[in-house]
């Protein structure tokens, strides 16, 4: 008679891949603390020159923010 192999597909894998991916490193301070250099820098251009000028800076705090952990 012959063998039979069932295929058990890992589920307990694919669930842990999937909260992997829908939930991000959690913030380790607050929003109001997060990246000071770039927020400054920010500021600092939209008191100068307003904010429809300073884009670039206002993108880069926003990254900053992400790769803190907070959802931007």
């Amino acid at each position: 008679m012959g063998q039979s192999v069932s295929v058990i597909p890992n589920v307990a894998a694919s669930a842990v891949d999937a909260s992997k991916n829908a939930t991000k490193e959690k913030p380790k301070c607050k929003a109001c603390c997060a990246c000071p250099e770039t927020k400054k820098a920010r500021d600092a251009c939209i008191m100068d020159h307003g904010e429809e000028k300073c884009g670039e800076l206002i993108e880069k705090h926003k990254q900053c923010m992400r790769d803190m952990g907070f959802n931007i």
